[in-house]
């Protein structure tokens, strides 16, 4: 589990509206950063112990394969190599095309239609309610779906 770290954000449903008159009330939520929306479902009983590893395993795969958009340019210096070819240059980069290929087999293996509520709550961390707007889906049909993508991807990552 991922270190407790809280923020405080304004809630996505107040957003200002210019055609509106008058004073408009927005709420400050404090939300756990380092929780993922499926550490929350499982949290609360709501995911098998099969179904959070597997939803882990792909996050895992996404970040090891650097697949979240970068804003800026990194700026930390390459890990030196054990030798002049720089061995642990190519390891590193063997392992993010090995994750790479994992992600995107692991999203194929759970099927066109379960693919984006996996990559939208699992890897970019959009909450359910966000989800099912987004993919125009009725309200609470997400997490039924979602939890029919996790049992999938267990089969994948052989969790389940």
């Amino acid at each position: 589990m991922t270190a407790r770290r809280l923020e405080s954000r304004l809630h996505p449903d107040d957003r200002l509206d210019p055609g509106k008159a008058g004073p408009q009330v927005m709420r400050h939520v404090t939300v756990n950063v380092g929780e993922s929306p499926i550490a929350w479902l499982a949290s609360r009983g709501l995911l098998t112990a099969a179904q959070l590893e597997a939803g882990e395993k792909l996050r895992r795969d996404y970040d090891r394969a650097g697949l979240s958009a970068r804003v800026t340019m990194r700026w930390d210096a390459a890990p030196p190599g054990k030798s002049r070819g720089g061995a642990r240059a190519s390891d590193a980069s063997l392992a993010r095309i090995d994750a790479h290929r994992r992600f995107h087999a692991a999203l194929d293996a759970a099927g066109p239609g379960l693919a984006d509520i996996c990559w939208r709550v699992i890897c970019a961390g959009e909450g359910i309610g966000g989800a099912e707007k987004g993919l125009g889906w009725p309200a609470r049909s997400g997490k039924l779906v979602l939890g029919l993508a996790l049992d999938r991807l267990a089969r994948f990552y052989g969790t389940g």
